[in-house]
This record gives structure tokens, sequence and C-alpha cells, in this order.
């Protein structure tokens, strides 16, 4: 298979100066920009936005809608690519998507995160969701389970109308000091 490339060049631009994409689907809770605060404030950039050059030449983002949004006024990395608005529109409803369909390898997450070391709570915060939510698998010995006690485990599902009521109801508990996770069936 032939792939192009079609990134023709990176270029340092202020973030303010970015067009959003008017079809950008993605919203950012709070504890996600507070979190991206966090990433950015102790490392910086370490990624690069994805944008497109439209006839006027002004660049419309497809990628990094929140780290333009949360820096204006930073010079940031964006990868300008040669896409029609038809590919475009592709890798903004495609790129989330595919990576969050990867999987997590949960042993090697939590031996990375042993060594992750952030004095951001809120990133702090995110990352011990994510370790919670990918639990590691252990092999019990069958001679062992005749004795193993299971605490009780209370807990409540809540029904919501849709994905905006849910991160609502999801950041209201977490505000009230609840053990939360975010379920879509």
């Amino acid at each position: 298979m032939q792939i192009r490339d079609r990134i023709t060049e990176l270029r340092r631009v202020r973030a303010g100066s970015l067009r959003p994409h008017p079809r950008n689907w993605r919203t950012h809770p709070p504890a996600q920009q507070a979190a991206l605060r966090g990433i950015l404030a102790e490392v910086g950039f370490a990624d690069a936005l994805l944008a497109r050059e439209l006839p006027d030449g002004s660049l419309e983002l497809i990628d990094g809608h929140l780290r333009a949004e949360l820096t204006p006024d930073a010079l940031v990395p964006v990868l300008v690519l040669d896409v029609t608005e038809d590919e475009a529109l592709k890798l903004l409803a495609a790129l989330d998507p595919l990576s969050a369909a990867a999987e997590t390898d949960a042993a090697m997450f939590k031996s990375l995160l042993a060594d992750v070391h952030t004095e951001s709570e809120a990133l702090a915060t995110l990352l011990a969701d994510l370790a919670e939510q990918n639990p590691v698998a252990t092999e019990l010995d069958e001679s062992a389970t005749d004795d193993l006690a299971v605490p009780p485990s209370y807990q409540v599902v809540v029904q919501c109308d849709d994905e905006d009521q849910q991160r609502e109801v999801y950041e209201r508990l977490r505000g009230e000091g609840f053990k939360c996770r975010v379920l879509s069936l």
C-alpha cells in the first residue's frame, strides 16, 4: 500500500489565530482542561496541532482545539496538512476515536504510573481515574479463594439522557467527593 505524506510543513503559530473547525464535535469538560493545563505547565508542548490552510491563507484546526483554546497567546507547533475539506472531515471524525479504540495493558500502565510524578492535582486525578478504570487482573490460587473475603461495594447507576447530562452528573458527584466512572453502554 502506498501511503501519502500529507504534511506540508511545521509552523509556529499564535494559537489564537487558528480557526476552530466549525464541525468540531469534541467537548472538553473542566477536569480534562485542568489536566491539560497541568501537563502543559510541567512538560510544555510535546505534540503538534493539525490544521489545513484555507484559500484566504488562514489555518483551520483539525486536531488540537483544546490546546489552542487554553493557550491563545502562545506560539504553538502546527502541522499544516495538504488535505481537502472532505479529508479534513474524515480526520476530524476519526483521529480521537482511533486513539480511544486502543486497548490498555493494565499491568504496563500501572508500572508506568508508578514512575510518573506530577505536582498537578488535576493531572494526578486523571491518571488515578484511568488506573481505576483499567485494573490489573491477578490470578488467585484456587485454595486461597475459600478464605477470600470480598468487602461490600455499594454502587449507583444513573441513566442520563445524553453525554452532556452524563458529564454534568459525573462532575457534580466527583465534586462531592464520590469515586465515579463514566460508562457508555
